[in-house]
């Protein structure tokens, strides 16, 4: 009867775990087992092993044949290793004791680089885990910057808001003083040819005032004269009164004299 060293899967879909069992070539893979010495856990990083290094050995020993994956899982624990050096104690060409040293010294040797993968890939990890707290952190800042530009925004647009009605009214005041002050200039453009009149004018009046400053002396005469011509004009209704008087002597005389005749 051919038996093999292989794998029986178990656990639930995407998180299969094996166990390493000793079956019969012509058993399924979920089948009847002989015996099982171990397991494997793939899910982890490094790969879970769990594996009975005595009854792997005897099993190989006795010519069981392992599958690939539980060829490289024995080779893995050193398991064929064991099975090569006892095979050259049992040839004569090593001794058991320098069998044991060789076999301790790979073993020791294997451990120190699962250590080195083990401590490697916690450095990745914290590494990972430093770059993603960066980034985090940087995401959140951006993020806190993006904010504050928004609500700077936002006040600004409020600001322009409360300043868009006086905007307008300073537009709508705008075209009016434009108007004040184009009305300004025509009435400016309109008194200007009175003013050059009135200049005109004073400078024509101005030989007649300066005649007038000439002429102050004979209406200073004219004013002297004036009462002795009130005077006049006062005696002159006596005279014509005294004239009467004579004329009516005169009449009543001839009137006597023609009545005496």
């Amino acid at each position: 009867m051919a038996v093999k060293i292989r794998l029986s899967r178990r656990g639930r879909k995407k998180l299969a775990i094996f166990d390493i069992v000793v079956a019969d070539a012509r058993s399924p893979r979920d089948g009847r087992i002989i015996e099982k010495i171990g397991n494997y856990n793939p899910n982890s990083n490094p790969a879970t092993i769990n594996l009975d290094l005595d009854k792997a050995l005897e099993w190989v020993m006795k010519g069981a044949q392992p599958s690939e994956t539980a060829r490289a899982i024995l080779s893995y624990k050193g398991v064929m290793m064991k099975k090569h050096l006892q095979v050259g104690v049992l040839k004569g060409a090593l001794k058991q004791e320098e069998a044991d040293k060789k076999l301790e010294a790979w073993l020791k040797e294997k451990e120190g680089k699962i250590t080195k993968k083990i401590d490697s890939l916690s450095e990745a990890k914290e590494q990972d885990q430093k770059k993603k707290l960066a980034e985090e952190k940087a995401y959140n800042k951006k993020r806190e910057e993006e904010q504050k530009k928004k609500l700077e925004e936002a006040a600004k647009v409020e600001e322009a808001k409360e300043e868009a009605p006086a905007a307008e009214e300073a537009k709508e005041e705008a075209p009016v003083a434009e108007e004040a002050k184009e009305e300004a200039k025509e009435e400016a453009k309109e008194e200007a040819p009175a003013a050059e009149e009135a200049k005109e004018e004073a400078k024509e009046e101005a030989p007649a005032a300066e005649e007038a400053k000439e002429e102050g002396p004979a209406a200073e005469e004219a004013k002297e004269e004036a009462p002795a011509a009130e005077e006049a004009k006062e005696e002159a209704p006596k005279a014509e009164e005294t004239k009467e008087s004579e004329e009516a002597k005169e009449s009543e005389e001839a009137k006597e004299e023609d009545s005496k005749k």
